[in-house]
């Protein structure tokens, strides 16, 4: 069995931050979003081999983590693209992953931004005692945020009606981008292309399968948060430390007041300052200043700022009120 973690996205939602990182380096703790689908496919026997799915604008950063990491089982796939107006999208760019990698076996497939509470070992139980193309699916509790993910309508375990970001959900039970196929569909994603299908989001590749062949979902309850946003990402961390904080023994703080789920990294300052829900990358230097629910990247140095859902981006001075 192989598997392919998808890493190709440009996360514009997130910018600055992930102007120059995939957003799938972005810490959850003491790990980072990708790592922890890394551990969980490293630790499966029946995983041989990881494929892992980006573009050439981020080729070097997926280098330089893997060659860094202590995982054995992944490899790179570069997709020919370097912009966000060059994507394949997402069917597209796994159909000519299989092909360039010449793969002929069952084939888990993970969105590398997903945050998920199940153990992907249960999924692939659950897919091989069904031999059929298999779905996560998660019910996220409002039909206003099922308006943006892929609707699942099952009998029993059957997927029986797939619509992609619905105007009117009637549910809230949603695909999460976590796919398990036999090697005897694997085809399949090539005669959906070819017939003029839209190749973008996973979803509608998954309407179309539903409607030729059995396919099944695994239900699971805990958490999941689609890394995508600055609020899903916030959302996740605090998920994380669970209303604790965590910061580095190399942050410097004096007379800072650390609120719920606040991350400061390695070499960060805080003085005078009161944090809450926010994340404090490395050698940010902030003073004097009221952070709420934000995220400041790294070498970043603020002064005298009153900030509430802020993005700032790496190596960026604002004091009173001015950038550099």
């Amino acid at each position: 069995m192989k598997a392919v973690v998808l890493a190709g996205g440009y996360a514009t939602r997130l910018w600055p931050i992930t102007k120059h990182r995939p957003k799938m380096f972005l810490p959850i703790g003491e790990s980072t979003v990708i790592d922890r689908i890394f551990r969980e496919l490293e630790t499966d026997e029946r995983i041989e081999t990881v494929y892992v799915s980006t573009n050439e604008r981020f080729e070097a950063e997926f280098e330089a983590h893997l060659a860094e990491s202590s995982f054995e089982k992944p490899q790179l796939s570069v997709e020919d693209t370097s912009v966000e107006d060059e994507k394949f999208g997402v069917v597209g760019a796994l159909a000519q992953l299989i092909e360039r990698e010449d793969i002929d076996d069952d084939l888990v497939v993970i969105a590398g931004d997903n945050l998920i509470s199940f153990d992907v070992s249960s999924f692939i139980d659950y897919f091989q005692e069904r031999d059929a193309p298999t779905l996560a699916a998660y019910d996220v509790g409002s039909r206003e945020k099922a308006k943006s993910y892929g609707l699942v309508e099952l009998e029993g375990e059957r997927v029986v009606d797939f619509q992609e970001k619905p105007d009117q959900p009637n549910s809230t039970l949603v695909s999460i981008a976590c796919y398990a196929f036999p090697r005897a569909n694997l085809s399949l994603l090539s005669t959906y292309l070819e017939e003029g299908n839209n190749p973008d989001e996973p979803g509608w590749f998954i309407q179309w399968l539903q409607a030729r062949e059995a396919t099944y979902a695994y239900t699971f309850e805990g958490a999941w948060f689609d890394i995508g946003t600055p609020e899903s990402y916030l959302d996740a961390v605090a998920w994380h430390l669970d209303g604790s904080s965590l910061i580095a023994e190399s942050a410097t703080l004096e007379s800072a007041e650390i609120g719920e789920n606040v991350h400061v990294m390695d070499g960060a300052t805080l003085e005078n300052t009161t944090v809450d829900h926010a994340v404090i990358f490395p050698n940010a230097v902030v003073r004097h200043a009221d952070i709420r629910q934000s995220i400041i990247d790294e070498g970043t140095h603020l002064e005298n700022m009153d900030l509430a859902g802020a993005l700032i981006g790496a190596h960026t001075t604002i004091t009173n009120g001015t950038a550099d």
